[in-house]
């Protein structure tokens, strides 16, 4: 064992319950190849078992979808009373006084790694897989190593045909765009070429996926490489878009329906990862009793919300439950009471009411109800109103000691569909290559206007006049993608992860250095090769 240290470990994340908005449980099993490793006796057992991990990581409001979301303007967790302090393990996120100890910047290196390290288990000629396989291990790998190498600037790689105690060589900048890019290509070659809303289930690889990310990391490439976008990389951005739109891919209307697991001409793949704690994490604990109650946790800020068109201080529903005052469709609302229950899909029944249906969807502000209309209440007594604001018991502005009630919460999984254990979660959605396209006009040249009206139109908004610029395109993304987890790469592309907003360190504003994480020490030390990020 004594090369164990050395050695790029496989976390299987599980989920095994959750029963408050911080208590949950995870496993954690290590695997290790060993020298005499011949390939796997069942590698399409094994792409499975890939999928469920990638599920599992997915799924959790933690690791990759705090360090995508809760380091951005997009999402943050005060301390409320004695609720969510964590010795600060929220807050440092969107401050960004993070250090390489913090457990999601070490989990998600960790388990992504391992990811890649599985996938190339498959890929290994002496597991013999099928094309198949190879079609879906490419896949993953490729997407991993790029969720490493946006996160951390660098990639360890383990070839399966080395001994397990050589040490695993770091890819970076070109390299590693090179490496991801060759997967790509192997997973288009490979992958199903599955039709927009065919039925056929999209868990899994398929060429407009591949296509998708491989879009996604030549939008970023400049980030990787230096330098500035290159015509090249646009051109071929927007080519990969467009055979995702011959495969049947298309805007589709009705913006929160596109999150339950119904075909539909949106997703391009999704992963079959429990809903429940993307409902349950923002909302109070009296908003509804759906698996217990909310967490009342996760906000946003009032400068992301005022991104969307409404009055600011007002976003209900009307009686059928549609915007009610001019908010345009995606920011949501909030209903004045639940829906009668008539047996509608991924619902179940309370008191005559579906259940959770009086919790809205989009962005909840100001009073919200019970299922029968009555004004609900926090755990004081007070009425139970989300603000714009985050204070203290003084009145002041303040990332602690604030009371049940402060700020505005997020809804994209609506908890309406939380008793029906939904697990579809979208990880690449077509607007967002509709956006891709548009952006990579805008970058070599192009006037994407029109592009960004066709959405706008669709999302029933107003059309912006004039030529977009840079702001518009980031501000279009924020509106359509908000909880994603594509915020923190936006805002690094558009040249903005480092600019000031409410409670970020004074220090680490307009610093680039933060827009990688910092490499584990655990792992600095297990690999050499690996190099400390500058300003860590």
């Amino acid at each position: 064992m004594k090369n164990n240290f050395k050695i790029l470990t496989l976390s299987i994340l599980s989920l095994v319950g959750v029963t408050s908005c911080t208590d949950l449980e995870i496993e954690e099993t290590d695997s290790i190849i060993s020298d005499g490793f011949q390939g796997l006796a069942d590698p399409s057992s094994t792409v499975t078992n890939l999928y469920g991990t990638l599920a599992g990581q997915y799924a959790v409001q933690e690791d990759y979808f705090a360090l995508q979301e809760v380091t951005t303007d997009e999402h943050l967790i005060p301390t409320r009373g004695g609720d969510w302090g964590d010795n600060g393990l929220w807050r440092v996120m969107h401050t960004h006084d993070w250090n390489g100890q913090h457990q999601f910047i070490v989990n998600l290196f960790q388990r992504w790694n391992g990811n890649q390290l599985q996938a190339s288990q498959i890929l290994d000629a002496r597991s013999n897989p099928s094309a198949t396989n190879i079609g879906d291990a490419s896949f993953i790998r490729a997407y991993s190593m790029w969720v490493i190498l946006d996160n951390y600037g660098q990639v360890p790689f383990r070839d399966t045909s080395l001994p397990s105690s050589s040490i695993p060589e770091v890819l970076t900048g070109q390299a590693a765009v090179d490496f991801i890019l060759a997967d790509i290509e192997t997973a288009i070659a490979n992958a199903p070429g599955t039709p927009a809303a065919s039925g056929v289930a999209n868990g899994r690889a398929s060429k407009a996926a591949a296509r998708y990310l491989k879009a996604k990391v030549l939008l970023n490439k400049h980030i990787y490489v230096g330098g500035e976008p290159q015509s090249s990389d646009m051109a071929e951005v927007i080519s990969l878009v467009d055979a995702i739109t011959a495969d049947g891919y298309a805007l589709q209307e009705g913006y929160f329906d596109l999150f339950l697991p119904d075909a539909d001409n949106e997703t391009i793949w999704s992963l079959e990862a429990n809903t429940i704690n993307k409902i349950v994490m923002g909302l109070h604990y009296n908003n509804t009793s759906i698996q217990g109650g909310g967490w009342n946790g996760f906000s946003t800020l009032a400068e992301f919300y005022d991104l969307f068109e409404g009055d600011s201080e007002f976003n209900e529903l009307d009686a059928n439950q549609e915007p009610a005052n001019g908010q345009e469709e995606r920011r949501g609302g909030v209903p004045t009471k639940g829906v009668a229950f008539a047996d509608q899909p991924y619902a179940a029944e309370l008191n005559g009411y579906v259940n959770g249906s009086n919790v809205g969807y989009g962005f909840l502000i100001n009073q919200q109800y019970a299922l029968d209309g009555t004004p609900l209440k926090d755990r004081q007594g007070a009425p139970l109103t989300f603000k714009r604001e985050f204070k203290d018991n003084s009145g002041a502005v303040n990332f602690i000691n604030n009371d049940e009630t402060t700020g505005i919460r997020v809804q994209k999984y609506a908890a309406r569909n939380g008793d029906a254990s939904i697990s579809h979660q979208i990880v690449f959605r077509y607007s967002d290559a509709h956006l891709m396209k548009a952006e990579a006009m805008f970058r070599s040249g192009g006037d994407p206007t029109s592009m960004i009206n066709d959405l706008r139109t669709i999302r029933n908004t107003q059309q912006l006049l004039g030529t977009v610029s840079a702001q518009d395109i980031l501000d279009e993304r924020g509106r359509e993608l908000y909880q994603e987890a594509w915020r923190r790469n936006d805002l690094i592309r558009f040249g903005q992860f480092g600019r000031d907003w409410l409670f970020k360190a004074e220090g680490t504003i307009n610093n680039d250095d933060y827009n990688v994480f910092p490499i584990p020490p655990a792992q600095l030390l297990a690999n050499p090769n690996l190099v400390q990020n500058p300003g860590y």
